[in-house]
Order: C-alpha cells, then structure tokens, then sequence
C-alpha cells in the first residue's frame, strides 16, 4: 500500500530541497560498464561527485542493472556500498533506479561496446530487457533482485528513495510492460521499503492513461520528466502539483538545451519546492551531450543537450555557473 501524505511528508522533512544529476561515470557506456567489477570505478566517481558538490548538487539518480547483480551478488552490493559511501562523502543522496525500458535491448553481461560517434546514448541498455519483461520464468529471478536490494539498504540514509522503473513503455513497448511494472511495485512492498517507491511519469500519449494513473497512484513520492519548453515546462509542473496532493515532487529527469535550461528552469524548481536532476553530469561514453537523433554529419552542437561539466571539471557551459552560485547563496 502506498505511503500516507503524513508518512512521505515526515520521511521528506529530512532532506531538504535538492538539486543534482542522473549520474553514471564519464568512462561507462551504460549501467552495466558503471556495475561490473572489472570497470567499476570508485576513483572516478569520487572526482565527478566532487564536481557535483562543488556546485551544490545533493541529489543524484543512479542506474542499476539485474544482470550485474546476476553475474555476483555479493560483489554488486558491496560496489553499490561503495558508491552510497563516495557519495555521503560529497554530501549526496541517492535515488536508485531498478528497471529501464529505455534504449538497447538484449543486455549481455561483460564487455560493452565502444560509442558510436556523435550519438546519444549508443550503448546504454534496457533492464531487464523486453524477454524477461514479459516471460514469468523469469520473474522469480527478478523478484529476487528486487527483494534483495530493498532489504540489504533498508533504512540507510544515503538512499533518498527507490526509483522503480524508468519510462516503462518507452521503446514502442506501451502497455507491454505494465504487468511487470504491477509486479515490480509488489515486490518492493513485500520487501518491506523504508524509503519511498516512485516511478516517474513521462508522457502523456493516450495510450498510457491507465499506466500514467497507476504510477501516479501507487508513487509514494511523485516523480516526472520534462524536457519541454517553458509554456508546457509550466503546465507540466502545475499537471503534477495537481496529482501529488501535497506529496514531495521530484523531477527526475530536465535538461535539453537550448529550449530546456538551467538558468530558466533551476529558478523555478527551488521556488516551487521541486526537487531537480537533470540529464548527465560529465560528459562520456554515453555521448549524451548531442541531441536524440543526432549524426555525425551536423558535427559539433552549438550547445550541448545535456551534462554540466567537461571531464576535467570545467563547465561545458561556463555561463552556468552563475545559476549554481546562485542556488547555493539560496541555501
């Protein structure tokens, strides 16, 4: 059963508003290349965290994958332990994502490929994927997952609240993946969450009305994307104000220059009491700086779509900064 308004509001009155970015290190492709022991990378993460940091971000939102946990559940755990520490050390919490219907499906565990030049996102990969999404023999082992991670971080305050599924029905798939969704939400609340649930809304297509109420009703938080422009930023946000009945709001997902910006809607996000992560912290493999459907023929943008920082800590967009210094005299 969802969370009461009193509950989620007594658990929110521990963090206050925050901003911050869906991370995955600048040499991993996908979650798979951040998760796996042989490329994961604490060191790395430390250096970009304390990117984030020094711009006042306290808030990210991180992927995981069922088939790293598969491959070694110890040793997944123990990494994931790993990053919740490096990111206390920053003074960041986390939202965990567990399931993704976004971009490549047929995940494989091991080595990735190299990115495909100027294009976004080439190699980042579905979780659990569109066969096991819809096989039930599957789901045993899915449950597993979902049960393990729920319990082995229960009550650990680096973890802000669990993430279900990203876009569930992205990729074409629509309504295919919304018996999994059902499940998925069941088991986190067999395992007993002492964080909030959520899963965030994304698009208004008729076809996912049924879908949309339901994660609108079963998010103990609520959570949506929007990478609009400001006339439909603002009705967007107003959509959801009205759907969370005095819920905490987090965006989980903004950031598509050049019509969708910090400097317009980072202002508004504080104002309102939204919680705000965009798209992409340092610039890397996932190449998430050129637009959706970009080729390498238009070459270089002329501003980048998403991420703050170069990989040297500089801002892909100096011009920024002042947004951030802003925020940070707010606080």
């Amino acid at each position: 059963m969802r969370w009461t308004i009193d509950k989620v509001n007594a658990y929110c009155a521990q963090f206050p508003w925050g901003y911050g970015a869906n991370f995955s290190p600048s040499n991993a492709i996908n979650q798979l290349e951040m998760w796996q022991e042989d490329t994961f990378s604490p060191d790395l993460i430390d250096k970009e965290l304390g990117y984030a940091e020094r711009i006042g971000m306290t808030l990210m939102r991180v992927y995981l994958h069922d088939l790293a946990y598969l491959a070694a559940p110890v040793g997944f755990l123990k990494r994931v332990e790993t990053y919740l520490a490096i990111a206390q050390k920053h003074k960041i919490r986390t939202l965990l994502t567990i399931f993704d219907d976004c971009w490549n499906d047929n995940p494989k565990i091991g080595t990735q490929p190299a990115p495909k030049p100027f294009t976004h996102n080439s190699g980042w990969v579905r979780s659990p994927g569109n066969a096991p999404t819809e096989n039930t023999l599957e789901w045993p082992r899915l449950e597993q997952y979902v049960k393990a991670l729920i319990k082995h971080f229960s009550n650990d305050p680096r973890i802000f609240g669990w993430d279900i599924y990203n876009e569930p029905g992205n990729s074409e798939r629509l309504n295919k993946s919304f018996p999994f969704l059902k499940v998925a939400f069941s088991w986190a609340r067999e395992a007993g969450n002492t964080q909030p649930l959520t899963c965030g809304l994304w698009h208004n297509l008729k076809e996912f009305e049924e879908l949309n109420a339901f994660m609108a009703e079963e998010s103990d938080v609520l959570s949506y994307h929007c990478y609009t422009g400001m006339k439909e930023f603002l009705e967007r946000m107003a959509e959801m104000k009205a759907l969370a009945q005095g819920r905490r709001i987090i965006c989980t997902e903004y950031l598509a220059r050049p019509n969708n910006t910090f400097q317009e809607m980072l202002p508004i996000f504080k104002r309102e009491g939204i919680d705000a992560i965009n798209w992409g912290l340092v610039s890397g493999k996932t190449q998430t700086i050129y637009p959706w459907g970009w080729t390498e023929e238009k070459g270089k943008p002329e501003r980048y779509h998403h991420d703050v920082f170069n990989t040297d800590g500089t801002l892909l967009h100096p011009e920024e900064d002042k947004v951030f210094k802003d925020l940070m005299k707010c606080k």
